[in-house]
């Protein structure tokens, strides 16, 4: 397999630039570099995205995330590696990269459960770390932009 052609914020710079802005808000939001690690991964595995697993996986490798946590994010209910707020941001962005699913994708459940770990500003950073990484995956999944190849 190859690429279509190139990303499109390759070849359109100024959207680059707007994404990065999103991605540098979501990291001020005060919600840790490793959770939020831990969304971009789940919702990338969520939308088949090789190019953003890939370098999620790796890029959280980098901030010291262990092997044991990085294998079982898909399969984080069923683990013992990941804290409650982990798995409250986790659950949210299983529900939010899969509004389709359901009627009430974010139930007020999933909310309320997220919303005992995070202040607004905190939900604020994972939701918004959520829709961007939602947004690569779509970028890349459409452009099949392959795992292992930089921009």
């Amino acid at each position: 397999m190859q690429a279509r052609m190139s990303n499109p914020v390759m070849i359109l710079p100024d959207a680059n630039e707007g994404i990065q802005a999103l991605l540098k808000a979501a990291y001020k939001g005060g919600v840790p570099r490793k959770t939020l690690g831990l969304v971009h991964l789940r919702a990338s595995q969520i939308n088949g995205c090789s190019y953003c697993v890939d370098s999620g996986a790796r890029s959280a490798k980098k901030e010291g995330e262990t092997d044991e946590r990085l294998f079982a994010v898909a399969a984080w209910r069923e683990t013992p590696y990941f804290t409650d707020a982990e798995r409250a941001a986790l659950a949210l962005t299983e529900a939010a990269t899969r509004l389709a699913d359901q009627t009430d994708p974010v139930s007020d459940e999933i909310w309320e459960e997220a919303a005992r770990h995070y202040d607004e500003k905190g939900l604020a950073a994972v939701i918004l770390m959520i829709a961007t990484t939602n947004l690569f995956n779509r970028l890349n999944a459409t452009t099949r932009q392959m795992a292992g190849q930089g921009w």
